[in-house]
């Protein structure tokens, strides 16, 4: 395990630490499973926008998209 620090707003402070209560969980855990979320998030658009950049990628329809999986 690493460990960080950082500084957060007064707002999102009191924020993390209701939630934390609120789900009787640690603000360790919230903020790893944050930044989980984040990251993977982040890869998806990532690969996204790759495509979408990636003029040799062919565009299909949505129509031919159903088809192909049997929609």
């Amino acid at each position: 395990m690493y460990t960080i620090s950082i500084r957060l707003p007064e707002k999102l402070a009191k924020e993390l630490k209701s939630m934390a209560k609120s789900m009787e969980r640690s603000k360790s855990f919230l903020i790893r499973e944050a930044i989980a979320t984040y990251l993977e998030e982040y890869s998806d658009y990532q690969i996204a926008l790759d495509r979408l950049l990636n003029k040799d990628d062919k565009i299909i329809e949505s129509s031919e998209l159903r088809s192909r999986l049997g929609l």
